[in-house]
């Protein structure tokens, strides 16, 4: 157990998995924690893979306090975090809202960026534009959040059964919908960011290879925005997972990780 302390002096939870080779940074959806990443550290493990995973501002056994939370924060505090772990060029992998901190995280890393994967990423938009048909109206994940603020734990309950289309067990919904429920309002914030959020320009910037991978039946980021992101970005690859929703990694896990390992041999 390791904690890095911000410039506001809030601390963040992070955990360190030693391996040989090439370092993984793990970076959890909104929300959520590190903890919904334990098969997927555990298959970087068995390969012989560093692996690196924190709890955002406000999730899991981070502070729940920090007086701000945004996307472009999250991205800084990755790289807080992987300073304090010692490692100074790593592949990036976010789900979800998590997708975005990664691309800003790459962006930051510049070339010590290995590669960037972006599970069900909620990038390069969230939300609609006049050049950007994809994604839900402008204002949804702030009306999102007031939704949530009224009642923490049905809202929580709902979003937990639309995280899959594939049915899961009863233990797995009790599991995320317990991951969830750790946040405190201050997750939130990060969630309203996805209203202004562009990293279009960011993604065309990035130089490193960069990993898609999209559950075509995903109802919290549509598949066409994954799909968008090949518009953009340089040196992209796009899996589609048929009909799973918004965490492959735990509908169709083996594949996720098969997938996920492959492309990381790629870049050894």
């Amino acid at each position: 157990m390791a904690y890095v302390s911000t410039a506001s002096g809030h601390r963040l939870y992070f955990e360190h998995h030693r391996g040989t080779r090439l370092p993984v940074l793990l970076i959890h959806g909104w929300g959520t924690s590190g903890r919904v990443w334990d098969t997927t550290v555990g298959a970087l493990l068995a390969a012989g893979h560093e692996v690196i995973c924190f709890d955002q501002r406000g999730c899991g056994e981070s502070d729940k306090d920090f007086p701000s939370n945004t996307i472009s924060e999250g991205a800084a505090d990755a790289l807080a975090v992987l300073k304090a772990a010692g490692v100074r060029r790593a592949v990036v992998n976010g789900w979800s809202l998590g997708g975005a901190i990664a691309t800003h995280t790459a962006h930051l890393l510049g070339a010590n960026c290995a590669g960037l994967v972006l599970t069900a990423g909620a990038t390069p938009r969230y939300v609609q534009a006049p050049d950007y048909p994809y994604g839900g109206a402008p204002g949804t994940p702030t009306a999102t959040v007031e939704a949530l603020r009224a009642d923490r734990a049905n809202f929580f309950d709902a979003l937990t059964k639309a995280v899959c289309t594939v049915p899961q067990s009863a233990a797995t919904h009790s599991w995320m919908w317990s991951l969830f429920m750790q946040s405190s309002p201050c997750a939130d914030t990060a969630l309203a960011d996805l209203d202004t959020l562009d990293q279009r320009a960011m993604l065309g910037e990035l130089t490193a290879p960069i990993l898609s991978l999209i559950g075509t039946q995903d109802s919290i980021v549509p598949a066409d925005i994954g799909r968008s992101a090949a518009k953009f970005a340089r040196r992209i690859r796009i899996v589609e997972f048929e009909g799973c929703g918004h965490a492959p990694f735990i509908e169709d896990a083996p594949r996720y990780r098969s997938e996920l390992l492959e492309f990381l041999r790629s870049l050894s």
